[in-house]
């Protein structure tokens, strides 16, 4: 079986790392740490908590579930972060959808986030139907996508600062941009991926 390559590393790194650094949310206060979005999120407290506390969990666990040693050694192991993976998933996303209806950028980059919510959920729970049904080749492929949107937790926080920094715009400015590029080219890119490797499976048999 082949190792994890070195893509996958990178992933990886960045995963956790940005999974770990989110929850300085929760330990320096949520007032805080989002004081230029306090109107915003003033009636969308709970949504806020649910989404910084269950989000980092599907970012953090998600990308060990394309580890292929893990999987075929401890399969136990496998179903069970796939099982938390999928429940943070639901969580975060439903949260984010809440956190996406009036979201700084106006209606732009509400649509874009909103987005991101519904296709993050129903994308993994695809995913998980086609577990429950033993067609684990069409899992990978779904659950590849659905990491793809995970991702763009890590996409964001990448695009930003270049957006903030270099473009000169404020945050508002900046989420019609990133509520959209944080997690399109990260779908595209995976899609074509699995269109590759299908073209060079087909090719080989």
């Amino acid at each position: 079986m082949a190792r994890p390559s070195w893509p996958l590393f990178i992933a990886a790194f960045l995963s956790l790392a940005v999974a770990l650094v989110s929850y300085r949310f929760l330990l320096l206060g949520l007032d805080g740490a989002f004081e230029s979005m306090a109107g915003h999120l003033a009636n969308r407290r709970l949504a806020l908590l649910l989404h910084v506390s269950a989000a980092p969990v599907a970012l953090a666990l998600g990308v060990f579930q394309f580890l292929p040693k893990l999987s075929a050694r401890h399969p136990g192991l496998h179903r069970l972060s796939g099982r938390i993976y999928a429940l943070a998933v639901l969580v975060g996303g439903a949260s984010g959808l809440v956190l996406a209806i009036g979201a700084e950028g106006g209606p732009v980059a509400a649509a874009g986030f909103g987005l991101l919510a519904v296709l993050w959920i129903g994308i993994t729970g695809n995913a998980v139907r086609l577990a429950m049904q033993r067609d684990i080749a069409a899992h990978r492929r779904w659950m590849i996508r659905s990491y793809a949107l995970t991702f763009a937790a890590v996409t964001l926080r990448i695009y930003l600062p270049f957006l903030i920094g270099l473009g000169g715009l404020d945050y508002a400015q900046s989420s019609i941009w990133v509520a959209w590029a944080c997690w399109v080219p990260n779908l595209l890119l995976a899609q074509w991926w699995l269109t590759r490797t299908a073209s060079k499976a087909a090719r080989v048999t």
